[in-house]
């Protein structure tokens, strides 16, 4: 039996852990909400019922206390005709029915105490339901407030580890940017010292370079004859 208990235990917990995870409170108190609000319109309907059967008994009453008017009348006409035997009928009538009109009339008061009762209850219950209505929307904005706030939270946790990702892409390629620009002026250096050759400088070959050098020296020479000519003179 212990084991036993402890697995009830156990599978409780966990049934517990899953219906937390998907339980909505905003809904478990619009359902309660809703609930009460059942609750009062039963006790409406109650009071609505206790009215209406104090209605017709009232009507009774008035409805017998008409009649004993008319048997009063009844009985004094046939004392006028010399019908004693009928006024006797009349007025035992005329009694029989105050008996029920006092009958009825505690009837009426005690479902009146009971109309009183429900009145009270419906009052008080709408109180505080309305009160609880109040609450509950309350309730629902803090919560409401507080998921967005945690969905923030997680969409920055996540932006912060994108961004960090991103940063380490940035750093590689800043370094890679370095690498090539050391490269490319490394090359360069090369390039004007002569060790390379200067992919850029179009398609001539050693010996285009040679005869290229050759008319530069050669032009320069004319250059240098003609000024010391002109010097001469």
């Amino acid at each position: 039996m212990g084991l036993i208990g402890r697995m009830s235990t156990v599978i409780k917990a966990k049934v517990n852990k899953i219906m937390d995870k998907y339980e909505d409170p905003r809904e478990t108190l619009d359902y309660s909400y809703e609930k009460q609000l059942e609750l009062l319109q039963n006790v409406k309907r109650g009071v609505a019922e206790v009215t209406t059967s104090k209605k017709r008994l009232e009507l009774q009453k008035v409805k017998l206390e008409q009649n004993i008017k008319k048997l009063d009348d009844q009985a004094h006409e046939a004392l006028k005709a010399g019908r004693e035997d009928l006024a006797r009928i009349a007025l035992e009538r005329k009694t029989q029915s105050g008996s029920e009109i006092e009958s009825l009339a505690l009837q009426i008061a005690d479902i009146q105490k009971e109309q009183d009762k429900l009145m009270v209850t419906e009052k008080r219950l709408g109180a505080k339901i309305e009160s609880f209505r109040s609450t509950k929307e309350t309730i629902k904005a803090q919560y409401s407030a507080a998921e967005a706030q945690v969905r923030i939270t997680e969409s920055i946790s996540g932006i912060g580890e994108e961004m960090s990702d991103v940063g380490l892409a940035v750093r590689r390629a800043q370094d890679k940017t370095e690498n090539m620009k050391a490269r490319s002026a490394a090359l360069d250096e090369l390039v004007e010292a002569g060790t390379l050759e200067d992919v850029t400088g179009g398609s001539q070959d050693d010996i285009d370079r040679e005869l290229s050098k050759i008319k530069a020296t050669s032009e320069v020479e004319s250059q240098l004859e003609a000024l010391k000519k002109e010097m001469g003179k």
